[in-house]
């Protein structure tokens, strides 16, 4: 996600500029401390991205505009994704680009059971992923 690369760091460098903590800021923006964890993580298997809800939070509660904690380059990779909603345009509906980006980001992000499948599947062995894929027609 094109628009996110940096997200981490960006963060990061928003939350240290305003001397705060990890759960300082999750309780401004009214999420638990293990988000904000996940969405700095600089571990790409770990890390987590904030619903457009939150996002919009992170903006407001810190004051720090969209632009700050999104990557908007101004070079287009034509191979790259586009996120929805996010392509510059003269017009349209800010709620239909946010319920659109929304649900790009709910896309990508794994859920809890997804997570957990994921992490004992890395424990496993060669063997039993071998055996998993298999089953699953891989």
């Amino acid at each position: 996600m094109r628009y996110m690369e940096s997200f981490n760091r960006r963060l990061r460098g928003v939350r240290e500029r305003l001397s705060l903590s990890t759960a300082e800021l999750a309780e401004l923006c009214g999420v638990e401390e293990r988000e904000v964890l996940a969405w700095e993580s600089a571990d790409p298997r770990q890390r987590g991205f904030p619903a457009v809800a939150e996002l919009m939070d992170l903006c407001v509660c810190t004051e720090t505009p969209l632009e700050t904690l999104l990557d908007f380059g101004s070079q287009v990779d034509e191979g790259q994704m586009e996120l929805p909603g996010l392509a510059f345009s003269n017009g349209g509906d800010l709620n239909r680009v946010l319920e659109e980006l929304e649900q790009a980001l709910q896309n990508v992000q794994l859920t809890e059971q997804e997570l957990e499948l994921l992490k004992r599947f890395r424990k496993t062995t060669a063997d039993n992923r071998q055996m998993i894929l298999q089953l699953l027609g891989e």
